[in-house]
């Protein structure tokens, strides 16, 4: 296959308005930032007036990412339909500010599941199915029926993993074909590479992004774009070196930033959406930044910094995290203030262990998670933020292991549990729902998505959200048993959201505390850069004042 020219006609009958198409792929090396990249051409074609769906490319077999482990894959991300999916969708719903659909994930293991259903139904009419025409057909319907479905004005697709990867062929001959077939400037390609610096010469090295172009080049597709990761901005030499030998007219730069946020007010700065505008053949529009750098001036401008723990056991991987640390910026920048973290290992953490880890902390976060290993720790952990009015925010499995803690150490319920650590525990205070009980199957079978909840007026979470009625996000199988609530809220616990029905415990709080609240769902999912979640909000703004 050679490279198509980008010059051609318009199809006949093709109406002027169809979607365009921009793909973003990645060369020399995985983690450069193409999520980071593709949500900023999102932002700035959004600051436009324009509309987008985005959509994430995964090449790994798995027909989502709910069974894989976070510290081989980093956070699995929840969409309101219950969708597991890559982190990347969470960069693509805090950028745009919107939620997101099973639309807008996409992976080999999901593609190939369909192929073969249509096939054992008789669909391809006796043909000998092969990866080319049939894979490669449903991936581009894939695309096509995202773009109709949203009405958007743009699809912005990252395929994720390097040029070169075999897993990611398919995908790239589709978005060949895709383009191919597609009338006038209806498609751009935007290749991210890396320029590394030798550290002996301290000289910035092309070659590595020329052998990407190449490979490129070699599957059929020229790029339009090329944006250069390195420490530091391209040398002007260098930027005519990578247009000369990759025949490409845009090159940017995308050197280290403070943060991540920063991304698509520097690529505007740096022409990125005039090169897109440019050659999709688009009207070259002025964008709206304004509030996405009165943000990011809050975000780096915070006038104190906080020092928030985490508790967990994906401590090695901080990726497992992502959409936590996220919410913390955003409450942050609201708050105007900072934050570190201190990172606690729970496995073996015992009691005068958390003294010690927690000691002069402003606040503690006991996240989401699965198993038995450093559960103990945990529970230590909470019981020095309850008895030390230490603001505490627990997260799905963290308001089950408040709920332990609470039920051992003030209802004196000894041995009380989750049969997921113990299970032949004598008080299980929590168990596996009735709607989860039965199940052998790991993948997509657990309460995913979003689920309403109704808050308890005069309490401290129906005054942060502000609202009688909300719905949160899900990943757990486990709930608060109700045979315990009674003897929990008489001891001083308040449930206050439980699910429309009554029987599901969606958040706990302890009233005379400084910030003490938990809930069974995953609220980081829906926190915004311009948006902050109510609960981070409250918790950072408990952190941040001063202990009366």
């Amino acid at each position: 296959m050679t490279p198509k020219h980008h010059e051609k006609n318009n199809v006949k009958g093709q109406s002027s308005t169809s979607p365009k198409y921009i793909f973003v792929t990645g060369g020399v090396m995985s983690g450069l930032g193409k999520g980071i990249l593709s949500s900023s051409i999102s932002v700035l074609l959004e600051a436009r007036g324009y509309t987008v769906a985005p959509i994430k490319i995964d090449g790994y077999l798995n027909v989502d990412a709910g069974t894989m482990n976070p510290i081989e894959h980093g956070e699995v991300f929840v969409l309101d339909d219950g969708t597991e999916c890559d982190m990347d969708l969470g960069n693509y719903e805090r950028f745009l500010g919107k939620s997101l659909n099973t639309e807008n994930s996409l992976t080999t293991g999901r593609i190939m599941q369909r192929v073969i259903q249509k096939e054992r139904r008789g669909e391809y009419l006796g043909k000998t199915v092969q990866m080319i025409p049939h894979v490669t057909g449903e991936i581009k319907q894939w695309i096509k029926r995202t773009a109709k479905n949203s009405g958007a004005d743009f699809v912005v697709t990252e395929i994720g993993g390097t040029v070169g990867d075999l897993e990611n062929q398919m995908f790239i001959e589709a978005a060949r074909e895709l383009h191919s077939e597609e009338p006038g400037k209806n498609v751009a390609f935007v290749h991210l590479t890396l320029v590394p610096v030798m550290g002996v010469v301290g000289e910035q090295k092309s070659k590595p992004t020329q052998h990407s172009i190449k490979e490129l080049q070699h599957l059929g597709i020229q790029p339009d774009i090329i944006v250069a990761r390195s420490e530091k901005m391209l040398d002007k030499k260098i930027i005519q070196k990578i247009k000369l030998f990759g025949d490409v007219d845009h090159v940017i730069s995308d050197p280290d930033l403070k943060s991540i946020y920063e991304g698509p007010v520097f690529f505007e700065n740096e022409g990125l959406m005039t090169a897109i505008e440019d050659t999709l053949g688009i009207t070259k529009k002025e964008a709206n930044t304004k509030d996405w750098k009165n943000f990011i001036d809050s975000l780096l401008d915070g006038e104190k910094t906080l020092t928030i723990a985490i508790t967990g056991k994906y401590t090695q991987l901080h990726d497992a995290y992502t959409s936590i640390f996220e919410s913390l910026s955003h409450a942050s920048a609201k708050n105007k203030v900072r934050y570190k973290l201190k990172w606690v290992e729970t496995t073996d953490l015992s009691y005068d262990d958390a003294k010690k880890a927690l000691s002069g902390v402003d606040g503690i976060i006991v996240p989401g998670g699965f198993g038995s290993r450093g559960v103990e720790g945990k529970i230590n952990c909470v019981r020095y933020a309850r008895e030390n009015n230490l603001p505490f925010l627990g997260l799905c499995y963290g308001m089950q292991i408040a709920t332990i803690e609470y039920a051992r150490n003030v209802c004196g319920l000894n041995g009380a549990n989750t049969p997921e650590v113990d299970e032949k525990t004598p008080h299980p205070v929590i168990h596996v729902m009735e709607s989860q009980k039965g199940i052998d199957n790991l993948g997509g079978t657990m309460r995913l998505g979003a689920y309403p909840a109704e808050l308890q007026k005069g309490t401290l979470v129906h005054e942060l959200y502000g609202k009688d009625n909300i719905t949160e996000r899900h990943r757990h199988r486990y709930e608060v048993n109700p045979e315990y609530i009674k003897a929990l809220e008489n001891k001083g616990i308040i449930f206050s959201g439980k699910s429309p029905s009554g029987d599901l415990m969606e958040f706990l709080e302890l009233p005379k505390h400084r910030f003490f609240v938990a809930t069974q769902a995953h609220p980081e999912f829906k926190s915004r850069p311009l948006l902050p979640h109510p609960l981070f909000d409250g918790f950072v703004r408990a952190c941040s004042t001063k202990k009366g």
